[in-house]
């Protein structure tokens, strides 16, 4: 954005600090009412015939608009880290994959979505079956607490499952 003194047109339609219309101008009166009002004269629309210009705090927006985007980020930031990842393999032993499924019920419970991964190693991936068993089993046992966003895939020596939280 173009501010001040280093606005090209001539003449520019301008809007006051009150967002009343003024109407179109030349750009010294325009500068003239926003050094009379303190503020400065910003070219908000500089594609339009004549150019847009507002009398504004340009400083003060621009810290609004710095503030606003950290506040987006932060909210991303947040969304981003919901998705925890619990791995094993199929020859898991029926206690251990009991933990693993109490592990993944806190999490959602939690709000976070939960992604099991299943790694098949050597002939294991020959028997993909046992991995949709377990998938099977899995998503019955959280049935009350989750639903499946992404079924059961199956990528080179990995088979994964996506679930999120019921709302």
């Amino acid at each position: 954005m173009r501010i001040n003194n280093a606005i090209r047109a001539h003449q520019v339609r301008l809007i006051d600090e009150e967002n009343n219309q003024v109407g179109v101008v030349e750009k010294s009166v325009a500068m003239e009412k926003a050094i009379e009002a303190g503020f400065d004269l910003v070219e908000v629309s500089p594609n339009s015939v004549p150019p847009v210009c507002r009398i504004m705090d340009y400083g003060k927006w621009l810290y609004e608009q710095k503030r606003k985007l950290r506040e987006s980020r932060k909210k991303s930031h947040q969304m981003a880290a919901t998705l925890k990842e619990i791995r094993f393999k199929p020859e898991t032993d029926k206690h251990d994959l009991d933990i693993k499924v109490r592990h993944a019920q806190e999490f959602l419970e939690k709000g976070h979505r939960v992604q099991f991964t299943l790694v098949f190693r050597g002939r294991q991936v020959l028997h993909q079956e046992k991995g949709l068993e377990i998938f099977n089993a899995i998503t019955t046992t959280l049935e009350a607490v989750s639903k499946v966003e992404s079924p059961a895939k199956i990528m080179n020596r990995r088979m994964t499952m996506l679930l999120v939280p019921k709302k």
